[in-house]
């Protein structure tokens, strides 16, 4: 899908980007990344899981642990998400309204 570079603030991606292979995901995280604007916001959440990848339900999917998701955080060159330990205020509200549900 061709998207204009630095258009938008952010880009929710609900339960989406795990249906990426794992080969394809570091492609399409750069691409969603040029469409960010200074400051844009990538907002992802995806299943856990023990680092299994492959058709499930005829869906193709990547169940990876927390640290394999981690891995994707950052492209050479950008951050797509801040340090560890270092919260960008957009995380924390997502973090915290999770924990008193």
């Amino acid at each position: 899908m061709a998207l204009l570079e630095r258009c938008f603030d952010g880009i929710f991606a609900n339960a989406s980007l795990f249906h990426v292979p794992s080969q394809e995901l570091p492609r399409v995280l750069a691409e969603l990344s040029e469409t960010l604007r200074s400051r844009g916001v990538l907002f992802c959440s995806n299943p856990r899981g023990n680092d299994e990848e492959g058709l499930s339900d005829d869906r193709y999917s990547c169940f990876f642990d927390h640290g394999t998701w981690c891995d994707y955080r950052v492209l050479p060159g950008e951050a797509l998400l801040p340090p560890a330990g270092v919260a960008a205020p957009q995380a924390v509200v997502a973090r915290d309204r999770l924990r008193k549900g």
